[in-house]
């Protein structure tokens, strides 16, 4: 499987997470900025969260690494957290300003 395919596995994936708090995935919420696929199938996603102390903190991230990293294809997966720049309703999608009435 190329980069590409698997980059789309792991959306996939990154897409049945769901914030707490809010009623849609961590991707549509423009929660996830960045994932990288290197030659060895390890991945690093970067992500955010909504507010750097979100009640999530701590199992939020461990959640994406664990499920990215439960692909079969995927070598060894690595969350890195930031908050530059910082989270807003802008970073989300359309279907999800619509899911929560922003739209």
């Amino acid at each position: 499987m190329n980069a590409e395919d698997l980059g789309e596995k792991i959306v996939k994936v990154l897409k049945t997470i769901y914030d707490p708090e809010i009623p849609v995935d961590i991707y549509e919420l423009g929660l996830i900025y960045d994932v990288f696929v290197n030659e060895d199938n390890n991945v690093k996603v970067i992500m955010t969260l909504t507010t750097p102390n979100c009640p999530v903190a701590d199992s939020l991230p461990k959640e994406v690494e664990d499920k990215v990293k439960s692909l079969s294809e995927v070598t060894d997966a690595k969350v890195e957290l930031t908050f530059e720049p910082p989270w807003n309703r802008d970073l989300m999608s359309d279907e999800a300003k619509l899911e929560l009435g922003f739209l």
